[in-house]
């Protein structure tokens, strides 16, 4: 069985591979020819100003008297230049959206893999191709372009790190840095020959980044004075740079000026996702070639923008981000980025006809390069006969239209120029979607067939070695045949050979390759094929269809649920009333009720607002007072039966108390200490590491036993300096490890909370325990087995339960409640597959200082403690039930399969990021935490002790969900393996430990 789970694990791990393989890979390509408009520019210089985080509406509206927060901004609208709005795309993060501005393409998933900072593949840019440029602002920013340059022609100047701090007394000074720096190496480059030549030159750019209103609107909020103070001080530096270098070049009127912003936030201060308020940012542009300010008497839009922000009588030109790299290359005459595909906005340019008929003609040339050169990548590879080229832009028709542009311009059409470039744009652009997909439908249909192979065979698993359902029906062992093997291996070796003549990449191979052994490990089980059609048509037809109902429809919730959260509190509407529609409701009351109860109490959170959108204190204050309540309550309780409660438990509760009240302190401490601008008080941020860092070492306690000796430290030594490893510190009764567990939890738990999400741990919980009991109940109720005392039981009883009996029919619901479970765990109080649903305000206990990584790191620890929660209590439902774990675990992974497996036909990579990132994650890590929470005895033994966590900061899940299925794959095995640990482990503060701990 442990070679079945490993190869299990594999399998999956493949699966897991193919979705970006097949709807994620690198849409860029290399070998185009640079191509530049051959007409003198209008300028020599661009200024290109990046406030991060503004939003349009913040930049263009008026304050409650009616003035704008920016006039400098609003007096370039109205007198010297053109607007409008840049339509960002999502991932609305700084990365991606800089690099649209820079470099005029939407860059592709695999770039969150290093944090959304370095180049994941190299790619042009406006800087590289510009003659020199100069860039102050963030060190987030700044060295991906830098580094993505050839040659040594890009210079960067930026502030330290620790200067972006969520928590500082004015984020402001990011934004002052900035300008100050500019303004002191102009004026160092008056008395330095050299620098002064060099920005006499033409084709050269100066790049502003300027963070302060983003790092205000995620610690504050956009609606914050702190916020709006931003914007007005950012209106302030870009009037006195403007009018420093109108100065120092003399007026010359051959500078471009270009206001915009690389995202929006939500209102709750995060961004990430596809919401108005963070793909609609502001766009600015004056100076040497730009139009003038154009009134007119009507404006048709979809929005009613123009009259919230009383713009409605000047020209309002919208434009793709990405459009506004074109735009920049023109403007002062260097090539179009080689991976643009961004459109040339020329109502911008004012400029003549030609001059705009010529730059558009070489944007088109530009964008037909890259689709040539990715048609001949794929015919390259692919044979003859099965090519089968991209049918509405062939090469008669490239030629026909270039021809006929040519023509036009000749002849002074310009208009038709420019309409002929759009539509040969949008073909190139069609084009290269085509090729990148080539390979999509082949690619699909045989993970597909893996897939419905696998979960064919892990059915056949239980039916054979883990049920009676087949049991006696035939007794007939046929010898098998080596046809079928035979067959497999000619079969294989076709499909090698027809990969190897085509020079796929070696993924192809283990795609095309891996359904073969899984559709053989099927075909071997024919036997048990027939008995189960001759044993299901012996049932009757009724029951049979209303169980399949059951089951699909069950599949069903859980799909959904991932779309819409409310589907969770449908799910645990219908848990409520369960007990009502057996016989639980007669044999236990109080049980039933308390389940009733508490399911429907945790039906509630699925219908809040997604957490961090309203903070509130109050709550986690709350939560942390109930905390403390239920622990005087068992600790009383406890008390009484004086035979099974010692003093050195009793420490261990009083322990676990003051780290509630300590974490009670912190949060309350440090956000009265943010409030006033007083930053992260270091004592706190002290004990919100020590009370942390205890469940990051309970690995040691299982694995470094030899470790304390040869430092000399005894185990009660060590376990007196570290207050993490307190729950092994408690009894192994069920009940009081449990309750040990959540007090653990919670601290850390309280220390990450901003709301009402503090309380869900604490409900979840009741509602695990009183499952526990209910499981017994049902077990009771179908004479399976004689209810036991669960103040009897232990976690450390070693005794094997598989042998105690075989799966019946009600064990699918409970393996259906577990997946029910953690989904809830996972999305009970927010979206995970939606980036903006995180909010930086949970970490401020721990650090306030910008670290992606850090961040994200503990806010996927926040949203993982629910789920180790429910895995305890699953540790306890498998023991009190007596099921067999390995059976469980296949009834799991069978319902998970077929959830990806439904996924897997939704996932897209277009449309909103909260809608590609959702299905993106249900493909990949469905199946993939319900295979690793069934087992957990099995995959800690496969686990190393020393994990690596990469990519966590995916869980800011926001950031992209590439890294947030990378991490949750790795992470899982750690977190499965901690609630074991956590259950079955026990610890004494002095004399020898229990036999059963090692």
């Amino acid at each position: 069985m442990l070679l079945f789970f490993t190869l299990g694990l594999l399998i999956h791990f493949v699966f897991f591979a193919s979705i970006f393989d097949i709807y994620f890979t690198s849409p860029l390509v290399h070998g185009m020819t640079p191509q530049f408009t051959p007409l003198p520019p209008p300028a020599r210089r661009l200024v290109l100003f990046v406030a991060d985080g503004l939003r349009a509406d913040a930049l263009y509206e008026l304050d409650e008297n009616g003035n704008s927060r920016a006039p400098f901004i609003r007096n370039i609208i109205m007198h010297e230049g053109s607007w409008g709005i840049s339509h960002t795309r999502v991932p609305t993060e700084s990365r991606p959206g800089h690099v649209a501005l820079i470099a005029g393409f939407y860059e592709d998933v695999s770039a969150v893999a290093k944090g959304w900072k370095e180049n994941p593949v190299e790619f042009d840019s406006l800087f590289n191709e510009s003659k020199y440029t100069w860039s102050w602002g963030s060190p987030d920013i700044l060295p991906m372009f830098a580094k993505g340059a050839s040659g040594d022609h890009v210079y960067t100047y930026s502030y330290d790190a620790k200067r972006e701090d969520f928590g500082a007394q004015d984020a402001t000074k990011l934004d002052t840095w900035v300008f100050d720096n500019v303004k002191d190496f102009f004026h160092h480059a008056r008395n330095n020959q050299s620098l002064f030549s060099k920005i006499n030159e033409e084709k050269i750019v100066f790049f502003l980044h300027l963070l302060g209103i983003d790092t205000n609107g995620h610690a504050h909020r956009p609606s914050s004075r702190d916020y709006k103070h931003n914007i007005k001080k950012v209106d302030d530096g870009v009037k006195e740079i403007v009018s420093m270098f109108n100065h120092f070049y003399g007026n010359d009127g051959k500078t471009t000026f270009i206001f915009t912003s690389d995202h929006g936030m939500t209102d709750w201060g995060s961004h990430g996702a596809g919401h108005p308020s963070e793909t609609l940012t502001p766009l600015v542009t004056w100076g040497a070639g730009i139009k003038y300010p154009q009134r007119v008497s009507a404006q048709q839009f979809d929005d009613a923008f123009l009259k919230e922000w009383r713009l409605e009588n000047w020209k309002r030109l919208d434009v793709n981000q990405a459009d506004i790299a074109p735009l920049m290359t023109s403007l002062i005459g260097v090539p179009f980025p080689l991976n643009s595909v961004g459109i040339l906005p020329v109502d911008y340019l004012n400029n003549t006809d030609l001059f705009k008929a010529e730059s558009m003609f070489t944007n088109a040339v530009q964008i037909l390069e890259q689709f040539k050169v990715k048609m001949t990548q794929k015919k390259e590879v692919t044979l003859p006969f099965l090519f089968t080229p991209f049918k509405l832009l062939s090469d008669s028709k490239q030629f026909n239209i270039l021809r006929k542009a040519r023509s036009y311009i000749k002849h002074r059409k310009f208009d038709e120029v420019v309409s002929l470039c759009k539509e040969l744009i949008h073909l190139a652009l069609k084009g290269l979607s085509y090729y990148h997909t080539y390979d999509r439908f082949f690619l699909g249909v045989n993970v597909v067939i893996g897939f419905v192979g696998w979960i064919s065979y892990a059915s056949l698993l239980i039916i054979k070695s883990h049920s009676n359902l087949i049991k006696g029906v035939s007794k007939e062992v046929k010898k098998p045949s080596h046809l079928l093997p035979c067959s497999f291996v000619a079969i294989g070796i076709l499909v090698a050979f027809f990969l190897l003549i085509q020079a796929c990449p070696w993924t192809y191979y283990v795609y095309g390759l891996l359904p073969l052994p899984i559709w053989y490990a099927v075909l071997r089980e024919f036997q048990v094929i027939q008995d189960l059609v001759v044993s299901v048509l012996t049932y009757p037809l009724s029951h049979f269809v209303g169980y399949l109902l059951a089951f699909t429809l069950g599949i069903e919730v859980l799909v959904l649920s991932f779309f819409y959260r409310y589907m969770l509190t449908a799910g645990l509407t219908a848990f409520a009333a369960w007990p009502f529609l057996t016989r639980l409701w007669t044999r236990a009351k109080m049980t039933s009720l308390s389940w009733t109860f508490f399911s429907l109490l945790l039906a509630v959170f699925p219908l809040m607002p997604v957490v961090g959108r309203k903070p509130d204190i109050s709550l986690v204050m709350g939560a942390g007072l109930l905390v403390l309540l239920l622990s005087l309550c068992v600790v009383t309780s406890l008390m009484k039966r004086k035979d099974s409660f010692i003093k050195e438990e009793l420490l261990v509760h009083l322990l676990q108390v003051l780290s509630t009240v300590l974490s009670m302190y912190v949060v309350y401490s440090t956000q009265s200490s943010l409030l006033r601008k007083q930053g992260l008080p270091l004592m706190n941020q002290i004990i919100s590491w020590a009370t942390l860092g205890a469940y990051c070492n309970c690995q040691c306690i299982l694995y470094g036993g030899k470790t304390w000796r040869r430092n000399g430290l005894g185990k009660n030594q060590f376990l007196r300096t570290s207050s993490l490893v307190v729950p092994l510190l408690s009894s192994p009764v069920l009940f009081q490890r449990l309750f040990s567990i959540l007090l653990s939890l919670m601290s850390t738990y309280l220390l990450l909370s901003t709301g009402y999400e503090a309380l869900f741990p604490l409900v979840l919980s009741c509602l695990m325990f009183v499952w526990i009991n209910i499981e017994q109940e049902t077990l009771q109720q179908s004479g399976v087995c004689c209810k036991q005392k669960l103040t009897s039981i232990q976690f450390s009883y070693n005794t094997d339960i598989t042998q105690f009996r075989q799966l019946y029919l009600d064990d699918i619901r409970r393996a259906f409640f577990l997946v029910f479970f953690l989904v809830t765990a996972f999305f009970g109080t927010g979206n995970i597959a939606s980036i903006n649903s995180f909010d930086l305000a949970s970490v401020y206990c721990f650090l306030t200082v910008f670290s992606p990584f850090m961040m994200g790191a503990l806010m996927m620890w926040k949203i993982l403690i629910p789920f180790v929660l429910v895995m305890c209590a699953f540790e306890a439902v498998q023991l009190t039930t007596q099921l067999s774990s390995k059976s469980l675990f296949l009834i799991v992974l069978v319902i998970s399969d077929i959830m990806a497996l439904h996924f897997f036909f939704l996932v897209k990579d277009y449309g909103s990021w909260l809608d590609i990132g959702t299905r993106q994650l249900l493909a990949c890590t469905a199946w993939l935490f319900m295979y690793i929470s069934a087992s957990p005895n099995r995959l800690w033994m496969l686990s190393d002790p020393g994990l690596d966590l990469n990519l966590l900061h995916a869980i800011r899940a926001c950031i992209s969900h590439y890294v947030i299925v990378m991490s949750m794959t790795i992470f899982l095995v750690f977190l499965n393996g901690l609630a074991q640990l956590l259950t079955t482990k026990k610890l004494r503060l002095c004399g020898k430990p229990k036999s059963h701990f090692m």
